[in-house]
């Protein structure tokens, strides 16, 4: 089970690589930022401010499969055609291709977190969700205001989960997270990079809030600074979530 899906497409099944398949995001190009997609009848659509939109269709051939990787994972990716790859290169400024994850050679979540669930994911950084406390936007947030730093919003982190109701933090030390019969489990906590630092508006790179997090964020087994927890899905598959769906939430002490 890898995580969210609509319209029967999963979260993260598509990605952008550069000429030797190495995934790129908004480290290395915040103009990502700027690019919108959605799904249309004809597949997957591209659109950006000052360019025309682009339907990518939604089924590839098969051969069009090459190796990409993504971190330390090499998987395999159905390249999405030139015209794809033409649209994305004149909006970044940089030699790029789109690809789809090709499930013929699943990407299986670290076993030091996820044990033997046979947990996998698509081309999320490395786990299917991303589960945060909206208590602690609001804790780092009155943090960021009293430094007179303006706060920030919710999609600087890309949560695919905010749970209302909680202390801040409080998702740190969950276990399992129970809502129409949908089960998460609490695997690892999620550490930052300069991503939260780009204003998913305006593709503007910032400073905050790495800065404010690591005076009180950092974990040291990590040696990062974390905000918020990665999950898994252990039971459900198939069901809905939906936002304001209320759910029981159970703690690993």
């Amino acid at each position: 089970m890898t995580g969210l899906a609509a319209q029967a497409i999963g979260d993260r099944e598509w990605m952008v690589v550069d000429r030797n398949g190495r995934f790129v995001t908004q480290r290395e190009y915040p103009r990502l930022a700027l690019v919108e997609t959605a799904l249309v009848d004809a597949g997957l659509q591209l659109s950006g401010s000052g360019v025309a939109p682009l339907a990518v269709p939604r089924a590839m051939p098969p051969a069009t499969a090459r190796e990409v990787t993504i971190w330390r994972s090499a998987v395999r990716g159905i390249d999405q055609g030139d015209a794809a790859a033409a649209w994305l290169s004149a909006f970044l400024r940089a030699d790029v291709r789109l690809v789809r994850f090709d499930p013929s050679k699943p990407r299986r979540c670290n076993p030091d977190y996820v044990g033997a669930s046979g947990a996998h994911t698509l081309f999320a950084d490395g786990y299917p969700l991303l589960v945060i406390g909206a208590a602690s936007l609001d804790d780092l947030n009155a943090r960021l205001v009293a430094k007179r730093s303006p706060a920030l919003p919710m999609n600087r982190f890309r949560p695919n989960v905010v749970i209302a109701g909680i202390e801040p933090y409080a998702e740190d030390h969950l276990d399992t997270l129970v809502a129409h019969g949908v089960t998460l489990r609490f695997v690892k906590p999620c550490t930052r990079c300069q991503v939260t630092t780009t204003d998913q508006a305006t593709g503007r790179v910032g400073i905050e809030p790495l800065p404010t997090l690591s005076t009180y964020r950092r974990n040291d087994a990590l040696a990062a600074v974390t905000f918020g927890m990665n999950a898994i899905v252990i039971g459900g598959e198939g069901r809905t979530l939906a936002t304001g769906m209320p759910a029981q939430i159970n703690y690993r002490f």
